[in-house]
């Protein structure tokens, strides 16, 4: 492995100078500019660095980031296994279980020991630029993260927090089906309840509602939920109350984890958690939903390092499971282009968008 300084990447915010870092979220309350690295299973990483500039993100170093051949990638859920499973969560609906569950797969494969994050971070800055991109790299602590996240999971300016989920997803507006707008709705119902668990009474409303995005191949359906803090509720009730984020469980959220924990057969890590900084000297912080996500794991004993990436997709009885298959494809295909450096070869082709 490369040794490398720490440091943290936020679209054109740079991070370097590590002061200390704790698992404690209480620490995002007090002073200093925070990287935080929040796992879907709940490790939470918090570092506190030293220097923050603004320095956008430098342009690829040829040679720098030597990713996996595009035949390299396994999947924890081959088409077969997700597919069943698939079915299996509509059983669950239909038992009045649950209504909406997404179900994830984690996509890994070997890489060098000299991968280094950051290097990846500058492909996908060119290659597949996104409104919540961040980096985090702590090699000594175990997290090597790098997202080109498009959704939103919790902005804070003082006490105002606001959340912006994403339901639906298609290469164009015409490929959103009514089930995505249905589901949409659900997971702001959901986000409202976790943001009125911390929030004054009468403060959480929807701004927006399932708004359509463009970004780099597809569509998104956007809501904003927002609220006001009430006034003892911080960061480790905010986190307590949305974590892991609604739009990447189900409702109830619940029921969907206990399905998704028996039907997802490896962990999720950073994939489907929470990326982002905290500026506790102003109050203010933003974090991302964790989705569009690559990251290193060099866990001991392991006979080489992984490089790693998660793709899902929200399952409802209006379901097909061959559908949502195709749909946790279409989220990879561009992200994994661009990690083996096969992008530039289609740089416009829709055939790679996610």
């Amino acid at each position: 492995m490369l040794d490398l300084p720490p440091l943290a990447r936020f679209g054109d915010r740079l991070a370097t100078g590590l002061l200390d870092v704790t698992s404690d979220p209480a620490a995002l309350g007090s002073e200093g500019f925070w990287a935080v690295c929040a796992d879907f299973e709940g490790r939470l990483t918090c570092a506190r660095f030293a220097d923050v500039r603004e320095e956008p993100v430098p342009a690829p170093t040829p040679g720098a980031w030597r990713g996996p051949a595009a035949g390299d990638w396994t999947s924890s859920l081959d088409r077969a296994a997700y597919t069943a499973a698939v079915r299996r969560i509509r059983a669950h609906i239909a038992a009045g279980e649950v209504y909406q569950a997404n179900l994830c797969r984690v996509l890994t494969a070997p890489i060098g020991p000299d991968a280094d994050v950051d290097a990846l971070t500058a492909l996908l800055a060119r290659g597949n630029p996104a409104p919540y991109a961040g980096t985090i790299r702590l090699p000594e602590h175990g997290v090597e993260t790098a997202t080109a996240s498009p959704e939103l999971f919790l902005r804070r300016d003082g006490r105002t927090v606001e959340s912006g989920p994403i339901k639906g997803t298609g290469r164009t507006e015409a490929d959103l089906l009514e089930k995505d707008y249905a589901e949409n709705v659900m997971i702001v119902d959901l986000v409202r309840n976790d943001l009125g668990r911390v929030c004054a009474t009468g403060t959480v409303s929807v701004p927006d509602l399932c708004v359509l995005e463009k970004h780099p191949g597809l569509v998104h359906l956007v809501s904003t939920v927002r609220g006001e803090l009430r006034a003892d509720a911080g960061w480790p009730e905010l986190l307590d109350a949305a974590f892991p984020p609604g739009s990447v469980t189900g409702a109830p959220k619940a029921s969907a984890l206990r399905i998704i924990e028996a039907l997802e057969t490896v962990p999720r890590g950073p994939y489907c958690g929470g990326i982002g900084w905290v500026d506790a000297d102003r109050g203010t912080g933003e974090l991302a939903v964790g989705i569009r996500t690559f990251w290193i794991d060099r866990a001991a004993g392991a006979p080489a390092a992984r490089l790693c990436f998660g793709t899902g997709a929200g399952i409802t009885w209006g379901s097909d499971p061959e559908g949502e298959w195709r749909e946790t494809e279409l989220k990879a295909s561009r992200l994994l282009a661009v990690a083996s450096g096969a992008y530039e070869v289609n740089v416009s082709g829709e055939a790679l968008a996610t």
